[in-house]
């Protein structure tokens, strides 16, 4: 235990990737955005989260009563079973192993959404610019990877986050373009969700697309550096970006992109009436600035026929702080082990 804090209560929150995780110590005595300690550990290397926990808590010297994790996946009766991780969570299963007090589990929308109502100016990047109701509905969206969703809504002097599947619904087609992609699609997968074309993973769908049906031709030196890359996204993403590089088929990919983000963004806003303001989080939004601040997204996002006056009323942000799941983790944690 850490010696310069005897009476001390201590919390473990975690943001628990597929790739990695982070995880940090809170006191009880501080706030989310505030950790004591702070760590980021390969999930790969570890069988489990009990593990991978024990193996971080050894390294921070703290003995926690509590903890609480934002994790990719569906909770349901205090389980769940971690996307991209061959994981299996039970709340009443690590909780024994840990030798906590409480434990709990959050979707990683859910986490993310705990942590809108506390982040900073700094924290955001505004996209669209409106006044926000003071107790309106919040949306999340956020792809990375995949696509998630989730949104908060304001219950008795309080924001309370909710978590969601949406990126799992049918993708809808708002034009020609967006239907011949999702006839292309239909050839290959069973189910065309919004995640298989407004993701890490759609990103190269759309690519694929726009080359296979003859809307864009491929440069043999970009065929070339896509057939080596393991992840074919990034390279797809930055030649698109590229000041000084001409590739008319990557632009268009991102292009598509951003207008079916920008669609289903909307969608969200009155799904959940989002008076209150939409947030872009995921690690994708903050890298493609340029391109969401062009017209191609606010048309698609206010692209709502007659709700089209409610939308344009919605201010929109993308969150910048690559911290928010962890911080929304750490918040939710905190106001339960202080009731």
């Amino acid at each position: 235990m850490n010696p310069s804090a005897q009476n001390e209560q201590y919390l473990l929150a975690g943001d628990i990737g597929g790739t990695k995780t982070s995880l940090a110590v809170y006191s009880t005595a501080g706030n989310a955005k505030e950790p004591l300690h702070t760590g980021t550990l390969p999930s790969n290397d570890y069988t489990n989260l009990e593990t991978l926990a024990e193996a971080y808590l050894q390294q921070a010297g703290y003995d926690v009563s509590a903890a609480c994790f934002g994790i990719a996946g569906p909770v349901v009766d205090g389980r769940v079973e971690v996307t991209n991780l061959p994981w299996i969570v039970v709340v009443h299963d690590l909780r024994s192993a840990l030798g906590l007090d409480h434990l709990w589990l959050l979707n990683d929308l859910e986490s993310i959404a705990y942590s809108i109502p506390i982040l900073d100016r700094d924290d955001l990047h505004t996209l669209i610019d409106r006044k926000a109701d003071d107790d309106g509905a919040i949306a999340v969206i956020a792809p990375g990877t995949g696509l998630g969703e989730g949104y908060l809504t304001y219950v008795d002097g309080a924001y309370r986050a909710f978590p969601s599947e949406g990126g799992h619904t049918d993708f809808g087609p708002v034009n020609n373009l967006q239907v011949e992609l999702l006839t292309y699609l239909m050839e290959t997968f069973e189910h065309v969700s919004y995640e298989h074309v407004c993701s890490g993973i759609g990103i190269p769908n759309i690519y694929n697309f726009l080359r296979d049906c003859s809307h864009a031709e491929e440069p043999e030196w970009l065929a070339q550096e896509l057939a080596q890359a393991e992840d074919r996204t990034p390279i797809i993403v930055n030649t698109a970006l590229h000041p000084d590089r001409s590739c008319e088929i990557c632009k268009k990919t991102l292009d598509l992109f951003v207008s079916i983000l920008g669609a289903e963004a909307g969608n969200l806003a009155l799904k959940v009436l989002a008076t209150s303001g939409v947030y872009l989080g995921g690690g994708i939004p903050p890298r493609i600035i340029s391109a969401l601040e062009s017209d191609t997204f606010k048309q698609a996002f206010n692209n709502k026929g007659r709700f089209r006056d409610l939308t344009s009323k919605i201010p929109v942000h993308i969150i910048l702080n690559p911290k928010v799941a962890l911080i929304g983790a750490a918040r939710y944690g905190l106001s339960q082990q202080r009731k």
